[in-house]
């Protein structure tokens, strides 16, 4: 759906995106992280061809871009460095306006269409006001909603979640797995590892605009090698296992051994009380940490 190879972006002397190589697959939903400043904008912007590349190509549904635009922009919702409206109209009027300049706009089915993704996005009951009164996460959802009006195959949103309450967030992340489950393909640049980590199932990380990891969530959660044992008898464990006891915070120990099913048995055996038995898995935010220091560290 979305493939770069060796996409740089300079900006006089500052290399804002440096060799940038992404694949984003059919059926995805992507989650790009970085830190604000790390170039995710940029690149974002490059994919949908409103900036052009100083080197490097750019594919999106199979076509070059920006040459392909004609082809590929019917099929792509996009919500870039925030929602664009036109203050003195309502949402309705400005999704009316939109779909109007887009290419392929249908006019009979318009009305209907807007009022769809308004719903969709929580803005059915919104009235007639300017946007100019629109709080940011109003603003926000009616960004998402005009990204949604041409049932997109391909959905590319920059920090979709800004502005919103918890509420809010919980509610455009349900709708986005629910359009994911329809069959949209989703790109999502965000600097929240939690929104990443709850939605995605690829990540791409980009640090000071580099690449720095690729790869498919469940492969960057897997087990560390350790199991939390929590227990009423945390001395009875130590004693048992001779040295496999890595940590120890009161009653819950992280033991590190091959197996977890030979560890259960060895405790039900011992007549040790097991609270709790859970392989130890690397978070999102240990693997992103690792993969940006490491890169640091190349960098030298």
């Amino acid at each position: 759906m979305i493939r770069t190879h060796g996409l740089t972006k300079r900006f006089g002397r500052i290399t804002a995106v440096d060799d940038v190589s992404l694949e984003v697959l059919e059926g995805d939903v992507y989650g790009f992280l970085g830190a604000n400043g790390s170039g995710k904008t940029t690149t974002v912007r490059m994919v949908l061809g409103l900036v052009l590349a100083t080197s490097g190509s750019v594919e999106v549904l199979g076509q070059a871009m920006p040459a392909g635009w004609r082809k590929v922009l019917p099929q792509v919702g996009g919500m870039v460095e925030g929602p664009a409206a036109y203050p003195h109209l309502s949402g309705r009027a400005n999704l009316a306006l939109f779909d109007a300049s887009g290419p392929g706009g249908g006019r009979v089915s318009r009305a209907g269409r807007v009022d769809d993704v308004l719903e969709k996005v929580g803005l059915g009951d919104v009235d007639n006001r300017p946007t100019r009164a629109y709080s940011l996460g109003m603003r926000q959802r009616l960004g998402l909603a005009n990204a949604l009006l041409r049932a997109p195959r391909l959905l590319v949103l920059d920090e979709p979640t800004n502005g919103l309450d918890p509420q809010g967030i919980r509610d455009i992340r349900k709708l986005l797995l629910e359009l994911h489950a329809a069959g949209t393909t989703i790109f999502l640049s965000s600097h929240l590892l939690a929104e990443i980590d709850q939605m995605c199932t690829r990540v791409g990380v980009l640090d000071r605009g580099r690449l720095v990891l690729q790869e498919r969530l469940d492969v960057l959660h897997r087990p560390t090698g350790r199991v939390l044992v929590h227990t009423t008898d945390p001395a009875g464990v130590r004693a048992l296992l001779d040295g496999a006891v890595e940590h120890q915070d009161g009653d819950r120990l992280l033991v590190r051994v091959p197996d977890v099913a030979e560890l259960n048995g060895l405790l039900v055996r011992a007549g040790i009380p097991v609270l709790e038995l859970t392989p130890e898995r690397h978070t999102l935010e240990d693997v992103v940490l690792a993969a940006s220091s490491s890169k640091s560290q190349e960098d030298r």
